[in-house]
């Protein structure tokens, strides 16, 4: 389970950064110069965590001292407010969860046989914790059952930007749990999309184009799953401004897109596709009735009622 906060365990503290002694640093003749708690600046860092920084504190004074025994002065600042406090354990939120839908391959309907089973879906917090002071993570992950959750404002603000995968959870037609709370935010889904529809599928694709560049450059070859990604997403983004709804099921392309998964079709082929793809997406954003932008006071008022109703026991 991951918190709002992700620590790399093969972190190392550069050059400059701010640290706090967690133990007494001794200097010649064994004695203390510095107490527990000192702050230093890292002059020198070493190669993995399992050898000593040069550190010099306040006074001027150097010493050798183990990545164990620092902390960063932000972090150690924060101390039980710290993202990574035990505190914001994840635990009991799960139970939390008012919607959950199946996404990806199987909801795509691009699913083989070894393909996983995606969940993804919305979580809201009870009042209580969400009022303290430790906060709640704005993400629940389950790695061994391919489980994501967002907190319910994580999510609306990822939505209103236009966010392709949010929007998918939310046109779903797999769909496994939903609250009465939940299936009213499916029914005003549509106050979601707007022509940010253009901008943000565009950078998707940028970014999956970017993926089968890097293909060609390591490998010389371009993984199919990246090419066939490319495609849905144009697909994709061109029947949300043409329609007003976020097409999940590939349907009428089901067999091509199988086609480039199972790298059955040439690059040049795709490229074709894919250049006059852009070329209807285009088309389809200026021809669009969708708004300039998503209607954030509509939305607004769900989360506010949704507020209202963390307040009692029952999930809503």
């Amino acid at each position: 389970m991951s918190q709002r906060a992700d620590h790399s365990s093969n972190l190392i503290y550069s050059p400059g950064t701010q640290v706090v002694s967690l133990k007494p640093i001794f200097g010649p003749s064994n004695i203390i110069v510095h107490p527990a708690g000192a702050v230093g600046i890292v002059i020198s860092s070493p190669g993995d965590r399992d050898h000593d920084y040069r550190v010099r504190f306040v006074d001027g004074y150097e010493g050798m001292v183990h990545h164990d025994q620092l902390a960063l002065l932000a972090e150690y600042k924060l101390g039980e407010i710290n993202p990574a406090n035990p505190k914001r354990s994840a635990g009991g939120l799960f139970d939390r969860v008012i919607y959950r839908c199946v996404v990806g391959s199987r909801a795509f309907g691009l699913q083989t046989d070894e393909s996983d089973t995606d969940l993804r879906g919305v979580y809201l917090p009870p009042a209580q914790s969400h009022w303290s002071l430790y906060g709640v993570p704005e993400q629940l992950e389950n790695e061994a059952t391919q489980e994501t959750y967002w907190e319910l404002q994580k999510f609306l603000v990822m939505a209103l930007k236009g966010n392709p995968n949010i929007l998918e959870c939310l046109y779903s037609p797999l769909v496994e749990f939903a609250s009465p709370l939940a299936l009213e935010l499916l029914e005003i889904r549509s106050v979601f999309l707007s022509k940010l529809v253009y901008q943000t599928y565009n950078g998707y694709v940028l970014s999956q184009f970017k993926r089968i560049q890097a293909d060609l450059r390591n490998q010389g070859k371009i993984k199919p799953k990246h090419k066939m990604h490319l495609i849905r997403l144009l697909l994709s983004g061109i029947q949300v401004l043409r329609e007003g709804i976020v097409p999940v099921d590939v349907c009428e392309h089901r067999e091509s897109l199988l086609a480039i998964k199972r790298d059955e079709m040439p690059w040049p082929e795709i490229e074709v596709w894919r250049l006059k793809l852009h070329d209807e997406f285009r088309r389809a954003f200026e021809e669009t009735n969708l708004p300039d932008r998503p209607d954030y006071d509509r939305v607004n008022q769900f989360l506010i009622r949704a507020r209202g109703l963390a307040t009692k026991e029952n999930l809503p």
